[in-house]
């Protein structure tokens, strides 16, 4: 198959073009420095790498011509920084402007794509400590919800194309790279623990299974509409943090206080503070079968190797 994807270098980017490259399709990668992806990815066969520019028309609609399918992953990331003003706008803009830009690129093409897998985020239920969300619930009120519902209906416009569409709402997603990255020095310190009160839902997703999920939105004809991108089994913030220590063989006891939090990061802190329980109920009816689909399989195989061979 011939696969354009956009974020192609980012953290779950890199690793679907991996995958793709390595069953043999031809991947078209957008990015914004092709000399500099090249570089990054050398020795990566069937890649090509493209420059463009997210927000805006430019040559590189031309890519698009005559691709089997379409990924899109390209968006800023949630955790850099403060959330100003200015922050805000490029977080909706790179997601939002972004895939129009992307759905226009698609109207021009001669012959199309024949599908459109498009990210969104569990962000677009809003938060809550008792409510268990599926693809079925209505859409939260906050600037993350709005956000996801401004990208999804962003992505609608394939459709009228006669392109199949599928929005897959990303949890959090465990990895080398992203948030849990980010979570292991304190734990590495003995100093880790559960951020704020604990008590939020921690909904997420090994990376192998959702680049698998991604694939197989592309493979099946039958894959329309809006899947939860989660394992299905999600965590309060204490409880994963306890599976967390576990596996690293260190302590989980020291919580970070949600001031601290809302002090170094504002706004953005509510990404961690607040969660919601959200369940992959239409994915799991698809027949998908997640090979990590509870927390200590999944935190497991990517760190204990790490923390069994005497380097503790």
């Amino acid at each position: 198959m011939r696969v354009v994807v956009t974020g192609a270098t980012g953290f779950v980017g890199q690793q679907v073009v991996s995958a793709l490259s390595d069953r043999g399709d031809h991947v078209v990668a957008l990015v914004r420095s092709p000399a500099k992806a090249a570089k990054q990815f050398a020795g990566m066969t069937h890649v090509e790498w493209v420059g463009y520019t997210p927000k805006a028309a430019g040559d590189w609609f031309a890519a698009l011509e005559g691709a089997d399918a379409v990924i899109n992953l390209a968006g800023e990331p949630l955790a850099n920084g403060r959330w100003t003003a200015q922050r805000k706008q490029e977080i909706y803009d790179s997601r939002v402007v972004g895939t129009q830009q992307l759905v226009r690129a698609i109207a021009q093409c001669q012959q199309r794509p024949q599908v459109l897998v498009s990210t969104s985020a569990i962000g677009y239920y809003g938060t809550s400590d008792t409510e268990m969300f599926v693809e079925t619930h209505a859409a939260g009120n906050d600037f993350l919800a709005k956000v996801c519902v401004d990208w999804e209906a962003a992505a609608q416009g394939v459709t009228d194309l006669g392109v199949r569409l599928v929005i897959l709402r990303f949890g959090i997603v465990l990895g080398e790279q992203g948030a849990l990255a980010k979570l292991l020095l304190p734990f590495q310190l003995y100093l880790g623990g559960p951020l704020g009160s604990g008590q939020q839902w921690f909904s997420w997703i090994h990376q192998q299974d959702l680049v698998r999920l991604i694939l197989a939105a592309v493979d099946q004809a039958g894959m329309q509409g809006v899947y939860n991108a989660t394992a299905p089994e999600p965590l309060t913030m204490a409880d994963f943090c306890r599976v967390l220590g576990e596996v690293m063989q260190r302590p989980s006891w020291l919580p970070v206080p949600a001031p601290v939090l809302q002090l170094l990061l504002g706004e953005g802190a509510d990404v961690v503070l607040k969660g919601q329980r959200v369940l992959p109920e239409r994915t799991l009816a698809t027949g998908f079968q997640f090979d990590y689909p509870n927390a200590k399989a999944a935190l497991t195989i990517l760190l204990k190797p790490r923390y069994t061979d005497g380097s503790r």
